[in-house]
């Protein structure tokens, strides 16, 4: 990224913000953003069992601690969110304190500015979002609610509110942060293992810029957007191929890839339905031969959202189409007494294995890819029980996972939750090499004050 433009960015965003001193978008994720109340001060304490998978007893079992705090007041907006945790997470007993959102900022009638650590997500469909390429996620922090795995970023947010319903978002985001996947915990071969990832510099050239122009009609509501910086949803490349043993010991690395992303979602309903849809054109950067930079591709979603007598369903299609789709070419041994034709043969295959494998995470497995997911969420008793049933199934690679979750309000702050994730696809497929670390029961009891 150009290392004047991002300067260009923020001396707009201070001059902008200084005109607009005397006049003061809302922390969406929060009620207390749009509250009345200068001050909120909140927070919960949890504890928490996943377990029961094929390789873990107890995939994590902790308790945790949050304290969360909103001030608003006059032209001050600031929001925390800092939890303490302490278990057992894969059979390792470890304490954190994790700074879940902690920023500040002002808030006038025309323009809101935050600085800090914020989480971020675009996108108008449910689960499935191709225009949200801000949010990394922890895919192995197992619990109740599916929320806990989305993590922070430290950036700097722009909101201008051009009319009453147009805004105009911008975000730069320094310093990079990829999601996190813990392949070593997956079974993927007794001579396979993956090395630490060294993470980009830091320096302007390696931020991220985001922005979005959105549109909230009464009956419509869309967006158009663009981001530019490193993905954090990334593959991996071979690192070290070791042949001393005799057998291949193969060394893998995660590994990270700039890319351009054009976006579009609205949001539209149609009589007692709601229609709801997003696509993003994904443009990675110097893509030529390496194995964990996709393909360039356009990722959409479809969905339909309507309650069926008290049932509320959102039935969703997820494509993605794979510009420049070419097969992967296996290798094959051409001299099988030759021991440099063995050699070549093996590590051909070892490439096209871990190419395959790659193209199984960005699924571009095929040059489209299609998969269905079905949410419905029931309330009884007043509302003393709500049941969700959340399922996925993937028509190109076969993979389906199944979660099923009951919550259950003992009091107006306690509330219990059980449910199971049930994941699984052909072997060798990512859900199939996951489900023997992801596929268990859980149940939390959270009281909240």
């Amino acid at each position: 990224m150009n290392r004047k433009f991002i300067i260009a960015l923020l001396l707009i965003s201070c001059i902008t913000l200084a005109r607009a001193q005397g006049l003061f978008e809302t922390a969406a994720k929060t009620d207390a953003s749009t509250s009345d109340q200068p001050f909120i001060f909140n927070g919960y304490v949890r504890g928490s069992v996943f377990g029961g998978t094929e390789n873990f007893d107890y995939s994590s079992i902790f308790g945790e601690f949050s304290l969360q705090s909103h001030l608003k007041k006059d032209h001050l907006f600031l929001h925390s969110d800092i939890r303490f945790r302490s278990g057992t997470f894969f059979n390792e007993q470890l304490t954190s304190l994790e700074i879940k959102e902690t920023y500040a900022g002002l808030k006038t009638e025309i323009i809101d500015v935050f600085l800090g650590e914020q989480i971020i997500s675009w996108g108008r469909t449910d689960g499935f979002n191709p225009t949200n390429n801000i949010t990394p996620n922890n895919y192995f922090f197992l619990s109740a609610n599916p929320d806990d795995q989305k993590l922070p970023n430290f950036m700097l947010r722009t909101n201008f509110r051009l009319t009453p319903v147009i805004n105009w978002e911008i975000i730069g985001i320094p310093i990079f942060r990829p999601s996190n996947y813990r392949y070593n915990l997956l079974k993927m071969g007794e001579n396979v293992s993956f090395a630490e990832a060294s993470a980009p510099e830091i320096n302007f050239k390696n931020g991220s810029l985001a922005t979005r122009l959105n549109f909230e009609y009464s009956r419509l509501g869309f967006s158009l957007s663009w981001f530019n910086g490193y993905d954090p949803f990334y593959g991996f490349d071979i690192k070290n191929i070791d042949f001393s043993t005799g057998v291949p010991v193969i060394t893998n690395v995660a590994n990270y890839y700039r890319k351009n992303t054009i976006g579009f979602d609205f949001s539209l309903p149609v009589g007692t339905w709601i229609l709801r849809g997003e696509t993003a054109a994904n443009l990675p950067e110097d893509n030529a031969n390496k194995i964990y930079i996709p393909n360039s591709d356009l990722a959409y979603v479809v969905a339909l959202e309507h309650d069926f007598k008290g049932f509320q369903t959102i039935f969703q299609y997820i494509g993605k189409y794979t510009l420049d789709f070419k097969d992967l070419v296996q290798p094959v041994l051409t001299d099988p007494t030759n021991p440099m034709s063995q050699m070549e043969y093996a590590q051909g295959t070892i490439r096209y294995e871990s190419a395959l494998f790659n193209r199984k995470i960005f699924h571009q497995q095929e040059a489209y890819n299609h998969a269905l997911s079905l949410i419905i969420v029931k309330s009884f008793n007043y509302e003393t029980f709500n049941l969700e049933l959340a399922g996925y199934y993937d028509l190109t690679s076969e993979e389906y996972m199944i979660r099923p979750t009951l919550n259950w309000n003992l009091s107006g702050s306690l509330k219990a939750t059980l449910g199971y994730a049930l994941m699984d696809g052909p072997d060798q497929s990512i859900f199939n090499y996951s489900s023997p670390v992801m596929s268990g029961g859980f149940i939390e009891l959270k009281a909240s004050f």
